[in-house]
């Protein structure tokens, strides 16, 4: 029990890791490529669901 409480308390203070910055960076990526596809995007999800209704209003006939 001692060695799981050790090796806990060396992960909970363990300072390596995704700091604010790498996060930030991602984020900022993630939103860069929605802007530049959004129009794609947009067309997938609008397809997706259109799709989804057809479906729905066949099972409901």
């Amino acid at each position: 029990m001692k060695k799981m409480k050790e090796m806990v308390m060396k992960f909970w203070n363990d300072e390596e890791g995704i700091g604010m910055v790498e996060i930030l960076l991602i984020l900022a990526v993630i939103i860069t490529l929605a802007l530049i596809f959004r129009e794609q995007i947009t067309a997938m999800v609008t397809k997706i669901f259109q799709s989804n209704n057809d479906k729905m209003d066949e099972l409901l006939e």
